[in-house]
């Protein structure tokens, strides 16, 4: 009996392809602005960034929600930056809110980089998506409010899950900022795996297997720190630059995942192996980390990877915000 089981199972993971074995085990989300590979991949959850909605933005697709988000803005009399910032804030919400008509999960939107440090401006951008979503018939248990993993941004986070806001905590590259948020009773992080590796191969001029991907271990850590010590945040492994490191993955809470490696998935039918699990993290030899303020932005600083990699990361978002921002203007 139990090794016609195991031969049925055997059979079932070499039928399913490499995403549907997945989505088994982990809870496969998409990390684009376009419904077209929503609807393709059917993944739980999705999320954008302004990277990703200034891509999405430009295509002729998609002219129909920049109108939309330029004429509602119009009504209101606004003018100038005002008027820009609100057809932005709207933008990213009317985006949003489509992807949830294909996703049955959550999206995540994302705050304004330029306010990474700035907890009460993140606090005031939370609710002002969240009052755009709710205009729009979403409650806010769909939305993920993105927000970089600095401190300020950790203590925005803090905040807002106590009313109820839910917060993805995007541009995190260390363990001292995955603790931090954890404290923080953050609802999810986004540790980014492919970053960090781009790092690594810069500054040391290796190639790393996945197994030993630097950006793998680090998730590996964070994860295995979460589950040993309890803590209730979810972990989305993000920014992936091959299936390789996916794979090693499997079994994270979330992976978000490029529609071009979720086609690789999709495309092969080799069988997924479960990495990652609760009961295994548990038993890790991990040490509990003490933070306050002094010691996280110390830990950070000695990170040499995560600090240049966040400030990157923010000035990076903060840039295509500003083309996307530019866009809207010359259609003004």
């Amino acid at each position: 009996m139990a090794q016609t089981a195991e031969l049925e199972k055997t059979e079932t993971k070499q039928t399913l392809n490499q995403l549907d074995q997945l989505k088994r085990i982990t809870k496969v989300v998409a990390d684009t602005g376009d419904f077209a590979s929503l609807k393709e991949y059917a993944p739980q959850d999705a999320t954008t960034n302004p990277s990703l909605i200034l891509k999405a933005a430009q295509m002729p697709t998609y002219q129909a929600l920049v109108e939309k988000a330029i004429a509602d803005n119009r009504k209101s009399g606004l003018t100038g930056e005002v008027l820009l910032s609100g057809i932005m804030d709207h933008l990213l919400v009317l985006f949003g809110t489509e992807i949830l008509k294909i996703v049955p999960g959550r999206v995540s939107t994302e705050t304004d980089a330029d306010l990474s440090f700035d907890t009460q401006g993140l606090i005031d951008k939370a609710h002002r998506f969240i009052s755009l979503y709710k205009e729009n018939g979403i409650a806010r248990d769909r939305i993920l409010i993105k927000i970089a993993s600095t401190w300020e941004g950790i203590r925005a986070a803090e905040a807002l899950q106590k009313q109820g806001i839910n917060c993805n905590m995007t541009l995190l590259f260390s363990l001292a900022q995955a603790v931090a948020c954890a404290q923080a009773k953050a609802r999810l992080i986004s540790p980014f795996v492919g970053r960090i590796l781009d790092w690594y191969k810069k500054n040391t001029g290796k190639e790393y297997l996945p197994s030993e991907d630097p950006g793998v271990v680090s998730v590996k850590e964070i994860y295995a720190y979460y589950k040993k010590f309890g803590h209730d945040t979810e972990v989305m492994g993000a920014s992936f630059r091959n299936k390789g490191e996916i794979l090693e993955l499997a079994g994270s809470d979330l992976l978000t995942i490029s529609p071009q490696l979720l086609a690789e998935l999709k495309n092969s039918n080799e069988p997924v192996e479960r990495k990652l699990s609760p009961e295994i993290a548990r038993q890790s030899k991990i040490e509990r980390l003490s933070l306050d303020e002094k010691t996280f932005r110390w830990l950070l600083n000695e990170n040499a990877m995560a600090t240049e990699k966040t400030s990157e990361g923010i000035r990076i978002f903060n840039a295509d915000a500003k083309k996307l921002e530019q866009y809207i203007a010359g259609k003004l």
